[in-house]
């Protein structure tokens, strides 16, 4: 059963279109993974520094591999960099 991962990022102030290009480096990293499914990113209508990402994978060790891959390779720096507040992230799935 496929998984989604509901992550909540909110940049520094005026460093919004850092942390889309940032984003952006993650998801290039994300469609090579095995398991990626999609990406959906939706942005705060009340908060313009704040971003939802939602991605799907098709379990979550598909998902917990390519994240332990990404720490190692540093991928996420940039990203981490960007954010005025550590991220918000919960996995889901659908109730049968």
């Amino acid at each position: 059963m496929t998984i989604k991962t509901i992550i909540e990022l909110q940049a520094k102030p005026g460093n919004r279109d850092a942390l889309i290009n940032a984003m952006d480096d993650v998801l290039a990293s994300m469609k090579t993974a095995k398991g990626y499914i999609g990406m959906r990113r939706y942005e705060v209508i009340d908060d313009p520094d704040s971003l939802i990402e939602i991605a799907e994978w098709e379990s979550p060790r598909a998902r917990r591999n390519w994240l332990e891959q990404s720490v190692e390779s540093g991928v996420l720096s940039r990203l981490m960099g960007t954010l005025g507040v550590p991220f918000k992230a919960i996995t889901v799935r659908q109730m049968k």
